[in-house]
């Protein structure tokens, strides 16, 4: 059922699922949802714990920074499959085994590490801030590579006076419209600036 619950979140958004196409999906009556779910939150709990179980943990044979790293990339590309996710990953009030063990997982490499608790903590706020803002951002982009990007950003820029806005236009030009340039490119740089910056403060940390 919930399986059956994401595959119709990916084709219709997650406004549009309802008991109904849920039980239309399945092949049965809504009602028999209801004996096994209380509600569509219900639903959402085991949905997110679902997607949850899709991102990889951390690995504990490695330094935290590739495990950490590994887990960020694998965290962006399930969220690129499950586009709705995004905003309900840390949402629910009733969160399963999938989702605790995953949060634990990670704690656990940062404290293996040797980060104080408290820097365990900035740092988790901070990564998840970083990989879910970046998911949705990209999400909603009308586009992040390629000749579809640069025809936006001429269409955008264009029209332009560039007197007025003359940082905009010269990144767009020297740089967005460039045949190479991809979007999704920005995670890396940002991922590992972050890396860097914890690595700094643990190693200064008394």
């Amino acid at each position: 059922m919930l399986e059956s619950a994401i595959e119709l979140a990916d084709e219709v958004g997650i406004e549009s699922l309802t008991i109904r196409k849920l039980a239309s999906r399945l092949g049965v009556k809504p009602m028999s949802i209801y004996h096994h779910v209380a509600n569509k939150n219900e639903i959402l709990d085991g949905m997110i714990d679902l997607v949850f179980s899709e991102i990889d943990k951390p690995r504990t044979d490695t330094d935290w920074k590739t495990a950490i790293r590994h887990r960020c990339v694998s965290a962006r590309a399930v969220l690129g499959r499950h586009g709705w996710a995004t905003p309900l990953m840390e949402s629910r009030k009733a969160p399963g085994p999938e989702t605790l063990q995953h949060h634990d997982a990670v704690i656990g490499c940062f404290r293996r590490a040797g980060f104080s608790i408290e820097l365990t903590a900035h740092a988790y706020a901070l990564i998840d801030s970083f990989v879910y803002g970046f998911a949705m951002q990209e999400a909603n982009l009308p586009a992040t590579s390629g000749a579809e990007l640069a025809d936006l950003a001429e269409t955008i820029i264009e029209p332009l006076p560039a007197a007025d806005y003359p940082h905009l236009v010269e990144l767009a030009n020297e740089h967005v419209t460039r045949p190479d340039y991809d979007f999704g490119n920005e995670f890396s740089f940002g991922l590992e600036l972050i890396l860097d910056g914890l690595e700094a403060t643990a190693t200064q940390a008394p």
